[in-house]
């Protein structure tokens, strides 16, 4: 048995080659040989990502904390939050990180294949992280996906908006 305890392995920053913004990478734990496992708690400050990458054995991420994005390749920009569970398969191109206004912490999860657990590509330009989902549930509303402004913090009742509307 091996027990990590918490706070006996240094957090990281990551680097500005591999993410947009303002990124910590915690270690959790890496299995010893012949196991492949790799873990990691990653937290990512309000308009933080991931550069385009693949997992040679796929990723799963456990949402903990926050509010964030996740987009694979061709696909729509979604909204992860606590709780969720995303699969990434080997090889699927794919970012991840937060909100523009809120941090996401979740837990990556992967295998090492030949002592590698990703392949980082080009980065997420600000376009294609700002394309993100307009509107999301918050609770009963249905309100715009905040977003900074101006140094200011943003968020739209539409469901108000539009009885003002018919007023």
């Amino acid at each position: 048995m091996d027990i990590k305890r918490s706070g006996s392995q240094p957090s990281g920053k990551g680097p500005a080659e591999y993410f947009t913004g303002t990124v910590r990478i915690d270690p959790l734990f890496q299995a010893p040989d012949p196991a492949r496992v790799v873990g990691a708690s990653v937290t990512f400050e309000p308009g933080a990502w991931t550069a385009w990458h693949t997992h040679p054995l796929g990723q799963t991420l456990i949402v903990t904390a926050g509010c964030g994005l996740a987009q694979r390749w061709g696909g729509p920009i979604e909204e992860i939050r606590p709780g969720d569970v995303v699969w990434f398969p080997p090889g699927e191109k794919h970012w991840h990180g937060a909100t523009s206004t809120t941090a996401m912490t979740h837990i990556a999860i992967q295998e090492q294949l030949g002592g590698k657990t990703v392949d980082w590509m080009e980065k997420v330009s600000d376009e294609q992280y700002e394309a993100g989902p307009q509107l999301v549930q918050r609770g009963e509303r249905l309100v715009a996906r905040p977003r900074a402004t101006e140094g200011q913090r943003t968020e739209i009742d539409v469901a108000r908006l539009i009885e003002e509307e018919r007023d």
